[in-house]
């Protein structure tokens, strides 16, 4: 995949096991790729569901995991055991020992990406770090439940950060609307992971194709 493919990819948020599986079954019919967001109830006040509750849902398309959790390194054997992708951790969960938490990942197999809460800048992400990546998340509201308030500071940061690397996908997460996603755009995001805007529809397929439309237009 290169930088300038953009996704819209659906980003799963639930601490219920069977509307895991409802969610999962709704989106093999429009998307390949889906983001599993999980919570430890530490690091956000919300809990989720598990890397068991995924096996049992019987994955039919690729996905990533979000983790926000405090210490992520005690959850990367068994993401990668039940198939995750790519894993995304958060810096501010990782700070001081980021370099070996995603050389971790690495060495599973996996893709890694940093995640990056609002008020996290990004000069954290040094140059060794970056090599290491395959995508940075930008969060575009203060994760932890679907439908929180979007935080529009967050594309100077992306924007500034598109400046001065071309060549990382970057991925924004958090208060994606159809009325925001042209701006969001021309911020320079490749990634769009969006939650209640398709899934708290009456239509997830619609919503979806609309969202990915819309990122299409020239």
């Amino acid at each position: 995949m290169t930088k300038q493919e953009k996704r819209i990819i659906p980003a799963l948020l639930t601490e219920k096991p069977t509307e895991l599986a409802s969610m999962l079954m709704k989106c093999e019919q429009f998307s390949t790729w889906v983001q599993i967001d999980i919570m430890d109830g530490l690091f956000v006040p919300s809990r989720s569901i598990t890397a068991q509750d995924i096996h049992y849902a019987g994955l039919c398309v690729d996905w990533e995991a979000h983790l926000m959790v405090n210490e992520p390194e005690q959850y990367l054997y068994d993401f990668q055991a039940v198939g995750a992708k790519r894993i995304i951790v958060h810096y501010e969960t990782i700070t001081g020992r980021e370099l070996e938490v995603v050389a971790k990942i690495n060495e599973l197999g996996m893709e890694a990406g940093v995640a990056l809460n609002p008020n996290t800048p990004s000069v954290v992400l040094v140059p060794e770090l970056l090599q290491m990546l395959d995508c940075v998340l930008f969060m575009a509201v203060y994760p932890g439940f679907y439908g929180a308030k979007f935080v529009p500071q967050v594309l100077d940061k992306i924007r500034m950060f598109r400046k001065d690397h071309q060549d990382i996908r970057i991925g924004i997460d958090g208060g994606v609307k159809l009325d925001n996603i042209q701006e969001i755009l021309l911020s320079g995001v490749d990634d769009i992971c969006v939650g209640s805007a398709i899934f708290a529809q009456q239509n997830p397929e619609k919503a979806y194709l609309d969202l990915l439309r819309a990122s299409q237009k020239d």
